[in-house]
């Protein structure tokens, strides 16, 4: 049992090892994903943009005394200010993500630029040579790797297998 769940640890790392080497990532699938990246930032943003203006009208000083209206308090001074401190703390949270988001935005932005140029510099190379790609792909290294990494997957299992059978046999 125990050399089972080790013969599957091993074949799901090799698998792993072998997905992220056998898949090149052009730079036109790294441009749609950036550009996902920035469309969901963007996303955020304009939530926390909302959030922000919700929160700036809830801290005007009559909807914070609207929304103590029905709470009733010997200090009625207190319990505003202790909401206009909320509402404060809130806002000042919302407008550090913002700027988080904006700086991630920025940088994403610039990330897409560089992937265009590099995409435009694939695609522009991939026209003039386009045989040079094929032999620049390395699919050959890629399948004498894995051809080696199942080698050695198969002699652990078949040691394995040996194994059980001599442990079955000088148990008979």
């Amino acid at each position: 049992m125990k050399s089972q769940i080790y013969v599957i640890l091993l074949i799901l790392l090799v698998t792993t090892a072998l997905n992220t080497q056998a898949q090149p990532v052009s730079a036109a699938e790294e441009v749609e994903k950036l550009r996902l990246q920035l469309l969901d930032v963007q996303t955020q943003e304009e939530a926390l943009r909302a959030r922000a203006a919700q929160l700036d009208e809830a801290l005007k000083p009559e909807n914070i005394e609207r929304s103590l209206a029905g709470v009733g308090s010997t200090r009625p001074e207190e319990l505003r200010e202790s909401r206009r401190r909320q509402l404060q703390i809130e806002r000042d949270g919302v407008a550090a993500q913002l700027k988080i988001l904006e700086g991630s935005r920025t940088r994403l932005e610039a990330a897409i630029r560089d992937a265009d140029a590099r995409a435009y510099h694939e695609s522009a190379r991939g026209v003039a040579a386009e045989g040079a790609l094929v032999a620049q792909s390395g699919w050959g290294k890629r399948w004498l790797i894995a051809g080696s990494i199942s080698a050695v997957v198969a002699a652990f299992v078949a040691g394995l297998f040996v194994r059980r059978r001599l442990r079955s046999r000088s148990g008979n």
